[in-house]
């Protein structure tokens, strides 16, 4: 006999139907007993050590899984607390950033410089983008480390410092403002550009906006901001799902929006105060098409694309401030400043700070969850005048009336 056959267990037997088939028991994955069958020892002890390996693979994910294993996991546990657009967001960059180049190592066996090297493709991009993908590195690692599945994390020592600075928008000036609105003034963006520079909501927060949320009779005319706008495939949504618990805030307005969305309203048909033509809410390509009507308008230099012959033939457009644009002479070239959405948010806060309004009140006027982000604007707005610093200087390091000669030492 060889000394494979004396490896074959001796196993028990079992007849079904007729036949006579060796048999016996493992404990799979899950810790249940199964039932492994064979016509002979040397068939069952086969299926046995196979189904053995498989459980040990098995067994073996479980307590070590796989960098893209864990990340799947990690979102998922992530989308009981973000919105669908912050975790949209999350996924795009884990599978890029993470999973592409560390998806196949174990959790256990990733090191520091291992997320370095992974690191390296992001700190060519912009400092936001790297912000978000060590944040994610770090949150993913230091949740695997609270949940015992690696001993120590790796992103521990990981510098949050990297990319490129992105280019900081300006808040409108009063004149810029009132060019913008000139220029809009009874076109389809004019309402939402109102909303934006004297409630300083969010883009999803205006779109998301309904009539049962806005209080114009009120002494204290103001918006409830209750709900928000997204859209999943072009299609949109909304839902009471805010941003952050902070989100959810009431805002004084001033009397010159009360007097516009009063006009608003008295001709709106439907429950949405920014709507399309049937009275649902925009669609994304819907909000684009409404920002078009600013676009048009700026002397920001544009690319266009047009087909001739099947050959895509690109056209640079330089507009002149004050130009008529040639196949619509009702346009004319008059916004040569930026303007997004997110700057009629930012201008507000900026002129609440200029006013003096304290930051504590800026922060829950906003709607930000961190202090800090309100604290960085007021910074920035405050300490970068340095016309403004000169007195305070001085009085820091008062003029000596007199100073005394050195005393030699010869």
């Amino acid at each position: 006999m060889s000394k494979k056959k004396e490896l074959i267990p001796q196993y028990g037997t079992a007849t079904i139907n007729g036949i006579q088939y060796y048999r016996t028991r493992i404990t799979d994955a899950d810790g249940k007993q199964v039932l492994l069958y064979g016509l002979t020892r040397e068939e069952l002890f086969q299926k046995e050590c196979e189904a053995r390996k498989k459980v040990a693979e098995i067994v073996f994910r479980k307590t070590n899984p796989t960098v893209a294993d864990y990340c799947e996991k990690w979102l998922l546990m992530k989308s009981a607390n973000v919105s669908p657009a912050t975790l949209k967001g999350y996924e795009s960059k884990v599978r890029n950033y993470i999973v592409k180049p560390l998806g196949d190592m174990y959790m256990s066996d990733v090191t520091a410089d291992d997320i370095r090297l992974a690191l390296v493709p992001v700190a060519g991009k912009s400092s936001g983008m790297y912000d978000t993908v060590n944040m994610l590195f770090k949150s993913i690692f230091q949740s695997a480390e609270h949940s015992n599945v690696i001993d120590e994390d790796p992103s521990t020592n990981i510098s949050a410092k990297g990319g490129h600075p992105s280019k900081k928008k300006d808040a409108l000036t009063d004149a810029q403002a009132k060019t913008l609105l000139d220029a809009v003034r009874g076109l389809p963006p004019y309402v939402f550009t109102m909303i934006g520079l004297y409630t300083g909501m969010r883009r999803e927060e205006i779109l998301g906006l309904q009539w049962d949320c806005v209080h114009l009779d009120a002494s204290t005319p103001y918006i409830s901001v209750r709900r928000a706008w997204r859209s999943e495939k072009n299609r949109p949504q909304v839902t009471t799902i805010l941003k952050s618990n902070a989100a959810r805030r009431d805002i004084p307005i001033p009397q010159c929006l009360v007097e516009c969305l009063q006009e608003a309203k008295a001709s709106s048909k439907s429950d949405h105060v920014i709507a399309d033509s049937k009275g649902q809410p925009l669609s994304y390509s819907q909000f684009q098409r409404l920002w078009q009507y600013i676009v048009v308008r700026s002397t920001k230099e544009r690319i266009y694309r047009k087909y001739v012959n099947g050959q895509c033939i690109k056209q640079t457009i330089s507009p002149v401030l004050g130009q008529h644009k040639l196949k619509n002479p009702k346009i004319v070239y008059c916004i040569d400043f930026d303007v997004t959405p997110h700057i009629l948010r930012y201008t507000y806060i900026t002129n609440l700070l200029y006013a003096g309004v304290d930051p504590k009140t800026v922060q829950y006027l906003a709607g930000h969850e961190n202090s800090k982000t309100t604290m960085d604007i007021y910074a920035r707005i405050k300490y970068n005048k340095p016309q403004e610093l000169y007195a305070t200087v001085n009085a820091a390091f008062p003029k000596q009336q007199s100073v005394e000669a050195p005393v030699s030492l010869c």
